[in-house]
């Protein structure tokens, strides 16, 4: 989903399974007052200009927004938008999104991560540009992503440079844990055991440090998002336990450690829980090298594996 920049023309590279393509040197960014068109979800979107009211329904490109200096240009942002905390949180939703609510905040660009209830085509009736930047599946769309944004908002320069800090902090903390080959480690999404596989954005991210992932042999694994048994996680016996659900669902090492069956754990036993940040880790924005560090110095701390 990498953007084309142009000035009065709809230039498309690549498609978005692809995540390709790439501006010429001698095409106007939307800081020089020309319009953009972006390389979306929901097809080539052309920006007539610096957007001033930008609307924003995802959590993740809230954050992005803000990081790149875009944050004096959003004027609303959805319920769940939690970070920064000056961002102008309302009442609107990203999973049931209204479209005269949205509209009634006069937005020259609307970003948002998923498209319910039809809402992309209920606000391109009206001629509001929209970008659609869905869950990441890779780390190379989590870039692309924050480079659209910041071709959108003639913020370019500082989403490359954000960009490149993220993949040298994320290349800085993998370098520096190399003994997680073997470890196994389960991470939990909520306290009903729901978790992610390897092939995951999550699940991608933990192979980085070579984890082995304990629910991606488990029942209806294919879909990605499995249920476990409690039989199940307590004979895979996982060397370390992330918990991405400590606000959600207020669970923490001392919660698991009572669970039934659960203290004799490797990862109960030693110190191997990890309390995650469910924002941190369920996100694919700014924050990510944050997650990064977190899987980081928990392989560090970790008695490697035999």
């Amino acid at each position: 989903m990498r953007p084309v920049r142009a000035l009065g023309a709809a230039l498309i590279a690549g498609v978005l399974t692809l995540a390709a393509g790439c501006g010429s040197g001698d095409e106007k960014p939307a800081a020089a007052g020309g319009a953009v068109t972006v390389q979306a979800a929901n097809g080539a979107v052309t920006i007539p200009a610096v957007p001033k009211r930008i609307v924003s329904l995802s959590p993740t490109h809230t954050e992005t927004l803000f990081a790149i200096g875009a944050g004096p240009q959003v004027v609303a942002v959805d319920e769940y938008s939690n970070h920064p905390a000056n961002a102008p949180k309302t009442k609107l939703s990203g999973f049931k999104p209204n479209a005269e609510a949205i509209i009634a905040h006069k937005p020259d660009l609307v970003v948002l991560s998923d498209d319910m209830d039809g809402i992309v085509k209920a606000l391109e009736k009206v001629k509001v540009p929209v970008l659609l930047e869905p869950s990441a599946a890779k780390l190379d769309d989590a870039y692309d992503e924050i480079m659209d944004l910041g071709t959108a908002t003639g913020r370019a320069d500082q989403a490359k440079k954000l960009t490149d800090d993220m993949r040298a902090k994320i290349q800085q903390t993998v370098a520096a844990s190399s003994k997680g080959k073997g470890l196994t480690y389960y991470h939990e999404l909520d306290d009903q055991l729901h978790t992610v596989t390897s092939k995951t954005f999550i699940g991608q991210v933990y192979g980085m440090f070579g984890l082995e992932n304990i629910a991606d042999k488990a029942e209806k694994a294919a879909g990605g998002y499995p249920q476990l048994s409690r039989e199940y996680l307590v004979r895979s016996d996982p060397a370390l336990i992330f918990l991405g659900d400590t606000k959600c669902c207020g669970q923490n090492a001392s919660t698991v450690g009572k669970r039934p069956g659960w203290q004799d754990l490797t990862a109960v036993r030693k110190n191997g829980v990890v309390e995650l940040d469910d924002d941190i880790a369920s996100r694919w924005g700014p924050r990510l090298p944050d997650f990064v560090k977190a899987i980081g110095d928990a392989v560090r701390k970790a008695p490697a594996a035999q």
